[in-house]
């Protein structure tokens, strides 16, 4: 893990998604990058398993969708329920850009997708932000959402330990922080 990573705020994931889609002067814009980059924000998986995506991988299971894969950095098996939304939203996505039910989505190179971020970032004024930040950014967000419950996070991620989500997310520093501030007790 890339530890000097940070996780993006909301604010920061909404602008370099509309950037990357609109681009600015010297950088044109790339909607299969942002779109790649949303699907990592928001399933959770590593960009090196969201450029391998084939529509086939989705599979209708009754009345929802789910998404098999076999993660490449670590070679666990993951099975999970996509959202209607994000099945939708890949769709669509694949309508508009003629993508085949076997072809790969995103038929592009990781190198290529952090190369495209740095420079939107670099435009932006953000440091420390890289294609990772959107998997911390999942992680946080769904820690936040669901009662600050470290072992959802930890098994949606498949860390070995809680520890390890800890640190992924920040709170450590986040609970000792806290706990100074809360400790001030003067007479």
């Amino acid at each position: 893990m890339n530890k000097k990573t940070k996780a993006l705020t909301t604010e920061q994931y909404k602008e370099i998604i509309q950037t990357m889609r609109e681009g600015f002067s010297g950088c044109r814009a790339n909607d299969r990058i942002a779109t790649a980059l949303v699907l990592e924000g928001n399933l959770g998986l590593r960009i090196s398993d969201i450029i391998n995506l084939r529509p086939c991988d989705i599979v209708r299971d009754g009345d929802r969708y789910r998404l098999e894969v076999v993660e490449q950095k670590t070679g666990k098996r993951r099975v999970f329920t996509v959202p209607l939304v994000i099945q939708q939203y890949i769709e669509n996505y694949c309508l508009r850009n003629a993508v085949r039910h076997t072809d790969i989505i995103f038929p592009i190179t990781e190198r290529a997708v952090q190369k495209q971020l740095k420079i939107v970032c670099d435009y932006l004024g953000y440091d420390g932000i890289s294609t990772h930040s959107f998997r911390k950014w999942y992680a946080t967000e769904i820690y936040n959402a669901n009662g600050y419950d470290i072992a959802l996070v930890q098994r949606l991620l498949q860390h070995s330990s809680a520890s390890t989500t800890q640190r992924y997310i920040g709170i450590e520093p986040q609970k000792i922080e806290t706990a100074i501030q809360n400790h001030a007790q003067l007479i």
